[in-house]
């Protein structure tokens, strides 16, 4: 067992929560609330497709470059890596900058996997693009815990509870949330720069400010993020965007990714494994 999935045992341990995942035993109480259970009939969610999906109101996402074809994984022909538009109307200049930095580093040739392949926290909202493997909920009173199988990333979201007069910006930053009817509401700042919005690597800015909306759709197959993404850095617009993700019946497990990519033939000059500086144990 790695050290990063002990840590997720200790704190779901030290918090209670492990036990409530295990015997569901909340989940009667959010139906007889009203509230969505996420977690019902051992649900894992599983992201479908890996880009934005605008909706009416809003100005595009970043695009595939119409002059360069993408090929995806499975699909039986040679996949290759995104190349964003930055013809974009909506990007800044500073985004449009950073977007041509990576087309240029892949049409160099460099192996731009993204950044969860590559084992990097996702950040928020990309958290909701992981590509393959499930996500799972654990819902309490006081708070909803998200874990990504890959990697076994974790976010956390406090209920009715206020956000921080000047959070510290951190990988997942700090999100509030409350339950309206059907869907649950996520409020998230104080993020860092180190992360992406999506799987083209869109930067952006420790102001960046996230609003998610979820939901489950056609009795329950699917889970249905709309999600409001404000950065007067990068778009000059907000996004509102939506996305799905397919529900399969699963059991969290465990998933060392640096493991694995230490030994992949096909990453050399990828992007370096997050490295620690010092021990946590």
């Amino acid at each position: 067992m790695s050290e990063q999935f002990r840590n997720v045992v200790r704190y779901l341990l030290s918090t209670g929560l492990l036990a409530g995942f295990l015997c569901a035993g909340i989940a009667p109480a959010l139906t007889q609330q009203g509230r969505p259970d996420f977690s019902a009939d051992n649900a894992g969610w599983v992201s479908v497709g890996g880009e934005w999906i605008p909706l009416p109101d809003s100005p595009p996402p970043v695009k595939q470059d119409s002059g360069y074809r993408y090929v995806p994984n499975n699909t039986g022909q040679q996949p290759t890596f995104r190349i964003a538009d930055v013809s974009n109307p909506n990007l800044t200049q500073f985004a449009k900058d950073s977007l041509k930095k990576v087309n240029d580093d892949v049409l160099a040739g460099k192996p731009m996997w993204s950044r969860s392949a590559r084992c990097w926290a996702t950040g928020v909202p990309a958290f909701l693009l992981t590509p393959a493997q499930p996500m799972f909920f654990i819902q309490t009173p006081k708070q909803v815990t998200m874990i990504a199988q890959h990697d076994d990333d974790v976010r956390r979201i406090y209920l009715d509870a206020p956000h921080s007069a000047d959070p510290k910006p951190t990988w997942y930053g700090e999100s509030v949330g409350n339950y309206e009817g059907d869907t649950l509401v996520i409020d998230t700042v104080g993020l860092n720069d180190k992360t992406f919005i999506d799987n083209f690597r869109t930067p952006h800015s420790d102001k960046l400010h996230v609003i998610e909306r979820l939901r489950m759709v056609e009795d329950g197959k699917f889970l249905e993020a709309q999600v409001l993404i404000d950065d007067p850095a990068v778009f000059i617009k907000p996004l509102h965007v939506t996305k799905r993700s397919r529900r399969v019946q699963a059991a969290l497990n465990e998933w060392r990714c640096a493991d694995g990519e230490m030994n992949n033939p096909f990453a050399k000059g990828a992007d370096p494994l997050p490295m620690a500086a010092n021990a946590d144990f």
